[in-house]
């Protein structure tokens, strides 16, 4: 009988493990895989590779772990994938190259507008001091919110509401991303950045042309914008 249950736990260890190889390959496999698309869009976003830092994260954030279990064979592919409430994971792509324009330092404070399952929060939890979290969606919310304490983020904060209007209480923050298009930017959001602050986020109207774009805010408050190439986002809901 122990011997029995010794083997039958090492059994699941070793599945375990080997399955958690798997994982790993898959997304180093990933990887390469962005990594030549990041190459490929250049002329659009003026970044030939993506930070090493970033790159880092992608590679230690498990994406199976973010999305429903009828879609973790599909989890390692560069693609957004359905999570529920009519939202979706973003495409590995696009959550690489939001995170790398931001530029995130070891000491920031980050705000993210559209928590979704949560894993566009965990990169940004590997890059950064504190994240903000903000998503309309209850259930979401609640889940992210459990899911990123049982893999060990203490770092971020999860709140279930309308993000439109921003956190000013734990503002101004140091970058702002917005993972759902708006048809403009939000004026609470920029007056929420820090100067010298980046906001990355989709605009345009649902249906129609969407542009990721770059928001900066200088040291003396000025703002510039720049387009950086066309998306496809769910739209930013909420009353405004």
């Amino acid at each position: 009988m122990a011997r029995s249950l010794i083997f039958s736990c090492l059994l699941a260890c070793a599945l375990s493990a080997s399955a958690a190889d798997e994982f790993t390959a898959r997304r180093a496999e990933l990887l390469r895989e962005v990594e030549g698309e990041i190459a490929s869009i250049s002329s659009h976003t003026g970044r030939q590779v993506l930070d090493a830092r970033v790159l880092a994260a992608m590679r230690k954030v498990p994406r199976h772990r973010f999305v429903p279990a009828d879609q973790i064979p599909d989890a390692y592919l560069n693609r957004p994938l359905p999570i529920g409430y009519g939202q979706t994971i973003s495409q590995p792509l696009i959550v690489a190259l939001m995170t790398d324009l931001m530029q995130l330092k070891p000491g920031d404070t980050v705000l993210e507008i559209g928590t979704g399952s949560g894993y566009q929060a965990a990169i940004m939890g590997e890059l950064a001091k504190t994240v903000y979290t903000i998503e309309i969606i209850e259930p979401l919310a609640h889940h992210a919110a459990a899911r990123l304490k049982e893999l060990g983020y203490a770092n971020i904060t999860v709140r279930a509401g309308d993000g439109y209007h921003g956190w000013p209480e734990h503002g101004p923050f140091d970058s702002i991303m917005v993972t759902a298009a708006a048809s403009h930017i939000p004026p609470p959001l920029l007056q929420q950045l820090k100067p010298g602050g980046r906001m990355v986020i989709p605009v345009g109207a649902q249906f129609m042309t969407q542009y990721l774009m770059l928001v900066e805010k200088w040291p003396d408050g000025a703002i510039t914008t720049r387009q950086i190439l066309p998306v496809s986002f769910v739209p930013l809901t909420g009353q405004h």
